[in-house]
């Protein structure tokens, strides 16, 4: 099955959400079950994610700073290295968002924050080089 059609049969705001969520986390998505997989691909990617007024990079930049705000590193994770891979946000403005969030979310939050940019930023490094 091509990448065209892997999400064929599907509703159309399913499949738009699943495209979506490829597109934000930059990893291959399959279809899932239950509410909460639902309300994921349904009302958050194929609705709020694809609503004009700000740009995929907008909305990282607000995810990055509620998720430092509330110390949720395991989805940072997931997140800051998105970012940088479709480059919404290069290695100087990840850094920048580390010291601009650390006086806000506090340093304990930005020093985790910290970590995974710079995680990010090394991987990526050694990517090009290898």
């Amino acid at each position: 099955m091509s990448d065209d059609d892997k999400f064929a049969g599907l509703p159309e705001e399913r499949r738009r959400g699943l495209e979506k969520m490829e597109q934000v986390y930059g990893f291959d998505m399959s279809d899932g079950e239950g509410d909460f997989f639902r309300y994921t691909a349904d009302h958050l990617f194929a609705d709020i994610w694809n609503r004009p007024g700000l740009s995929d990079r907008d909305r990282r930049l607000l995810l990055i700073g509620a998720l430092s705000a509330v110390g949720a590193a395991d989805v940072l994770g997931i997140q800051v290295p998105a970012a940088h891979a479709n480059g919404e946000l290069d290695d100087e403005a990840l850094r920048e968002i580390v010291i601009f969030l650390c006086h806000y979310v506090g340093w304990p939050n930005g020093a985790r924050l910290n970590a995974i940019v710079e995680e990010t930023i090394a991987k990526s490094r050694r990517s090009r080089e290898g």
